[in-house]
């Protein structure tokens, strides 16, 4: 543990004099920023400008005290299995590597999340509008005068007025909108509508209502869902990290002195720990990315 002091100690030096008067937490995080923005796939910025957009993107102070969470977890951890200083260090430099992705996957589901609202708000005020003026063209003219919706769908709604006028038929613009947003809800919306523009006006107030009804149901489901996803990811972190300190079990039945002199003289088992180590977190990854990525939208 000495050399690991020793080891803050130089590189808190080396970081001051390289600030050249400027605070080291602010040196860092500049540096921090910089690197996203230069390596950060085109992806990450969009989303996670969006995020900071709608005041949802983690702060500087958020992300600090995410870094120190994973770097303290990823010592104690380590060094119960391990008993290696060197070794230790290298987990946590990796556990904090991975933080970037973790917040790539974060602002990921919080866009999604952010995109089905905006999809609902636009098929639920489109068929609202099209009751009344009983035109589609018209109907996506007033929501997006009305500014019910944000961006990109905003933008996408004018992309499709403009194909509607330029075509002189809604049908490339409803393909547009489909390809772009490709929910069970703007596809049925979009169909009904392709049906009575190319067919003839028809009385659809009573499909219409029944379609709002069905949204309505939808979007209930979705955050009823997403209420149980949220309990259930949390459960199911307490238990990766559970499974991570059944070492210390072993260590109890072992008795200490025995475990590390095992893990010391024997390649064999220091191998068992990595893969266990390794296999623990790919299981922790992989759900993480399940819980940011298929969001249960429909």
């Amino acid at each position: 543990m000495e050399f690991v002091i020793i080891l803050f100690i130089v590189l808190f030096v080396v970081l001051y004099r390289k600030s050249e008067g400027e605070s080291v937490y602010k040196f860092l995080v500049n540096n921090v920023e910089d690197a996203y923005d230069r390596y950060a796939p085109y992806s990450f910025k969009v989303v996670r400008e969006k995020c900071k957009e709608m005041g949802l993107e983690y702060t500087t102070k958020q992300y600090t005290m995410q870094v120190i969470i994973f770097a303290a977890l990823a010592l104690v951890i380590s060094y119960l299995y391990f008993y290696n200083v060197i070794i230790t260090l290298i987990y946590v430099v990796i556990t904090v590597s991975i933080i970037p992705y973790l917040a790539y996957l974060r602002c990921k589901r919080v866009y999604s999340e952010f995109i089905f609202e905006q999809v609902q708000v636009y098929v639920t005020n489109t068929i609202m509008e099209f009751s009344v003026t009983q035109s589609f063209v018209k109907a996506l003219e007033g929501v997006y005068a009305s500014g019910v919706v944000e961006d990109p769908v905003k933008t996408d709604i004018k992309i499709m007025i403009d194909l509607a006028y330029h075509n002189g038929d809604v049908g490339e613009s409803i393909d547009y909108m489909n390809a772009k947003y490709d929910y069970y809800m703007v596809r049925n919306m979009h169909q009904l509508f392709l049906q009575i523009t190319r067919e003839g006006a028809r009385d659809t107030t009573r499909t219409l209502d029944n379609m709002l009804l069905d949204i309505d149901e939808l979007v209930e489901g979705v955050y009823r869902d997403r209420i149980e996803r949220q309990s259930f990811h949390k459960q199911f972190i307490t238990f990766g990290v559970l499974l991570y300190l059944m070492i210390m079990l072993v260590q109890v039945l072992l008795g200490k002195d025995t475990y590390i002199e095992l893990v010391s003289n024997n390649i064999l088992i220091q191998i068992a720990l990595h893969i266990i180590v390794l296999v623990n977190s790919y299981f922790l990854l992989s759900g993480e990315k399940y819980y940011n990525e298929n969001v249960g939208a429909e």
